[in-house]
């Protein structure tokens, strides 16, 4: 039997650490992969997440140097409403944008992963969720605003915490809402030689 390979990590989201770690898989090394994560014209929210996902994980292998071989895994999540990609939410402006646009409707969250293994072969795979928010009062968008929990995240909520209490319903993967979609995430890792307990 081979040995394990060396696992990366293309993300510096503390949130996919976490999901990988609760199915007993901890990375040998985390890096972030500093690209252009820009929407194309016209380019549809799950085109958007397999493209960053394979990007993402495309760069940091590009930077491992010959003698460190190592299976690298990419993510992202885009949430769309609709058509339109929501933006992940780096002001209070974006974050009640957001809230406002969800708010009494249903939305749609593309996870993309991508594996990219020792000899650069890359396989990925797209998860979609669907949530339902329940209508929100202005005063449950100022709270959920004033708690912070908001910034950097996709669609400008994160169902792990507070906003957890906005979700009437929820059809697929919750993980894949957190950050990493982890039944497929196990697959993959698991396709790739990476043996998982």
């Amino acid at each position: 039997m081979s040995a394990r390979p060396r696992l990366v990590l293309a993300s510096a989201s503390p949130r996919r650490l976490d999901l990988l770690r609760q199915i007993g898989v901890v990375p040998d090394a985390v890096r972030a992969a500093d690209i252009d994560e820009t929407p194309g014209k016209r380019e549809l929210p799950r085109d958007l997440a397999k493209r960053l996902a394979h990007a993402k994980a495309a760069h940091v292998t590009e930077a491992l140097t010959a003698n460190e071989p190592a299976l690298v895994i990419g993510a992202d999540t885009v949430v769309a409403c609709g058509r339109r990609i929501l933006p992940r939410a780096e002001t209070e402006a974006e974050a009640r944008d957001c809230l406002s646009l969800l708010s009494g409707r249903r939305h749609r969250v593309f996870g993309g992963i991508c594996a990219i293994d020792g000899s650069r072969r890359a396989v990925t795979r797209i998860v979609e969720t669907r949530v339902a928010f329940k209508r929100l009062s202005d005063a449950e968008i100022a709270a959920y605003l004033a708690s912070g929990e908001w910034q950097g995240k996709a669609g400008g909520y994160a169902i792990q915490g507070r906003a957890a209490g906005f979700v009437e319903w929820i059809n697929g993967s919750y993980s894949n809402v957190v950050g990493l979609a982890l039944f497929e995430t196990r697959a993959l890792l698991q396709g790739a030689g990476y043996p998982i307990d």
